[in-house]
């Protein structure tokens, strides 16, 4: 029998790039691993609620680092330049978590649906592998090189007046199965989080009221889940010991997939 080997479960000292980390499951992200003493490249869109995230991680005394850019994931160009920029300040690239997204409905029936389309597919499905191949230069000189890229249970499923959204959605699910067959054999790992009903700027619009009704009508845990436990499903994900699990497609919806009626 071969002797037990203890993995490592320390993500210390990796450095990761967390996109759409202003808010909601990005922000959790960024503060969790920056509590597990990781370095994090907190970026969005705009500077300034970046720069409020590192600060609440840096009031929080952790053991870890954060620092801010800004970065609009649907320009090509600003991706190359950001993850350079985050390669050469924290001396390299562990982790990424392609997090960045929003919601906009789509009625195929009208003119408007190519306006929602577009952005769409470029930010939530085009823009994770853009990030991908940028970062791929450094995670190839990691030990642990870990993707992980967020999804919904609506790339597992679909719900009325939203074909954009799950059709993105499908596509990152698609993705992070075709790369983590393509990158498996330089033991880059590629994993997928589908988060459903959570608390985030996306649900922010849905009345309590409505959560409620939702939430027991369809999910078995009878509530909406918060951006810290998609979070702690990601670190999971990017531990150096999870290092034979790729192609994953991992539900975090309270069990919503499951339930037949």
């Amino acid at each position: 029998m071969e002797p037990y080997q203890a993995l490592d479960r320390s993500i210390a000292g990796k450095v990761a790039i967390v996109t759409g980390a202003a808010s909601g499951m990005g922000r959790a992200t960024a503060h969790l691993f920056a509590a597990q003493g990781a370095k994090v490249a907190v970026t969005d869109l705009r500077q300034e609620p970046c720069d409020a995230v590192v600060a609440e991680i840096e009031a929080a005394g952790v053991p870890g680092e954060a620092k801010a850019w800004a970065l609009d994931v649907s320009d090509q160009d600003a991706i190359k330049q950001v993850v350079g920029e985050i390669a050469d300040s924290f001396g390299g690239v562990d982790i990424l978590v392609n997090n960045a997204g929003f919601a906009i409905p789509g009625d195929v029936a009208e003119e408007s649906y190519e306006d929602s389309w577009g952005p769409t597919l470029e930010v939530m499905l085009a823009a994770h592998q853009r990030m991908i191949r940028a970062a791929l230069p450094y995670l190839r000189n990691s030990d642990a090189a870990r993707i992980v890229n967020i999804a919904s249970t609506e790339g597992l499923g679909a719900t009325p007046g939203n074909s954009p959204y799950v059709a993105a959605k499908h596509g990152v699910i698609g993705l992070t199965r075709g790369l983590a067959v393509d990158l498996g054999r330089e033991g880059i790992t590629v994993n997928c989080i589908c988060p459903g009903p959570i608390r985030t700027g996306i649900t922010d619009g849905i009345s309590e009221e409505h959560k409620t009704i939702y939430a027991k009508r369809r999910v078995p845990m009878r509530r909406y889940g918060i951006p810290e436990e998609v979070a702690n499903m990601t670190l999971s994900c990017v531990l150096p010991a999870a290092s034979f699990m790729t192609g994953a497609v991992i539900p975090v919806d309270g069990g919503l997939t499951i339930k037949n009626a």
